[in-house]
């Protein structure tokens, strides 16, 4: 327990650092935290943790999505519900269809691993997107859809992936078709996320001490996740409906508010800020140490940059086609906007703890652990520099890194 405990500290020590080193240089932290996991590797300090799914999916994912969803508001969500609910499930049905047909007919892959790929890259990460554009400081309506887009697809490829894997694995879907399994999962997660907010709101109601409160929000968090992964449905979904009806701030029942106090709410989402602060210092961190013990040469680096502009042209198809089809509605999507929307299309933990899952049994599943590793690694470090530079030259409104 020391052991563990000391290495935690040692990755926050260093996450301090870079966030102060980052400032100064006014480059982008998530950038930064890579980098710095990959120096940690190559000079051969031992940190003692490791990348896995299980730490991803029970550690990391929970706060960060649910942070996210917590900072999110009804009014601002509700008005842009239909570009953004188009972008999340057609945009991964587009990414993923075109980057299935890159893998198998361009660069040859068998059909297992080349959908594998494709389902589980198909998604922008929340994780990736919301740390680079809290770093950034952008704000308005680009970041709101950049954003929930991230949020609601995330739950989208998740679910998708699990339906790829149980075709390729022979598993069982107990006697349903693909689009009830998907149905199933996708509604049985938003059923569940939504319950356990009720449940945390009529708690939260009965007290007005803003610690208890925050706490319960940390229980609906994890618990939400948990519990709907246990059910065989979406955790990913649980927890981003969960933060949603947390943050709505409650309801009236019988002339009297459940929810959380004003004050309750205002602690929540500072401890909320701090708890994504820790979170993303670590999944970056351990991102750059473990692609720097990744031998990307027995990929080939040409079918790897391959891969990296398949994934662009992925999402370039799915980004500007359906923005196209919002030209002349309320919902118009400027191409200053349809660019950001583009290049903010950062793949991260979610991709990793998808491929990290796979059995070790599955054909290729290596030449799949490094595409997906080589694509993450770009677009953390490349599209993560470059994109302050985008949104200079485009005048969109935001802060950039503050001196």
């Amino acid at each position: 327990m020391g052991f563990l405990i000391g290495k935690s500290i040692g990755l926050l020590v260093v996450a301090i650092l870079v966030a102060i080193v980052a400032r100064r240089l006014r480059l982008p932290y998530t950038v930064g935290l890579v980098a710095a996991g990959m120096a940690l590797a190559l000079s051969r300090i031992d940190m003692g943790i490791s990348l896995t799914h299980d730490i991803i999916f029970d550690v990391i994912l929970p706060p960060l999505l649910f942070e996210a969803a917590l900072n999110l508001r009804w009014k601002d969500l509700s008005a842009e519900a239909v570009p953004i609910l188009v972008l999340s499930i057609a945009g991964v049905a587009i990414s993923a269809t075109v980057t299935y047909f890159g893998m198998h007919g361009l660069l040859g892959w068998p059909v297992a691993p080349a959908l594998i790929f494709a389902v589980l890259i198909a998604a922008t990460d929340p994780v990736a997107v919301i740390a680079l554009f809290k770093d950034l400081g952008i704000t308005g309506r680009i970041r709101l859809l950049v954003e929930s887009e991230s949020l609601f697809n995330d739950g989208i490829a998740a679910v998708l992936f699990a339906l790829a894997l149980s075709w390729i694995t022979g598993g069982e879907s107990g006697g349903m078709a693909p689009w009830q399994m998907l149905l199933s999962i996708s509604a049985g997660g938003i059923t569940v996320g939504v319950l356990v907010g009720l449940a945390a709101l009529l708690v939260a109601g009965r007290t007005n001490d803003r610690v208890t409160e925050a706490a319960v929000t940390v229980v609906v968090s994890y618990g939400g996740f948990l519990l709907a992964e246990n059910l065989h449905f979406s955790g990913v979904l649980a927890t981003v409906a969960s933060g949603l009806v947390i943050g709505a701030g409650g309801f009236k029942l019988g002339g009297r508010h459940i929810g959380l106090s004003q004050n309750g709410q205002a602690f929540a989402l500072e401890l909320w800020e701090f708890l994504a602060f820790l979170a993303n210092s670590v999944v970056f961190l351990l991102i750059g140490i473990s692609a720097s013990q990744i031998d990307f040469d027995a990929l080939g680096y040409l079918p790897l940059l391959a891969t990296i502009a398949i994934v662009l042209v992925s999402r370039a198809a799915s980004v500007y086609p359906i923005s196209a089809c919002f030209k002349g509605s309320r919902w118009r999507i400027g191409a200053g906007e349809q660019h950001v929307l583009f290049w903010a299309g950062l793949r991260g933990a979610l991709g990793l703890a998808l491929v990290l899952s796979l059995p070790r049994s599955m054909p290729m599943r290596a030449t799949v652990v490094i595409a997906t590793f080589g694509v993450v690694t770009f677009c953390v470090v490349v599209q993560g520099l470059t994109m302050p530079l985008l949104l200079r030259h485009l005048r969109l409104p935001g802060r950039f890194i503050s001196r």
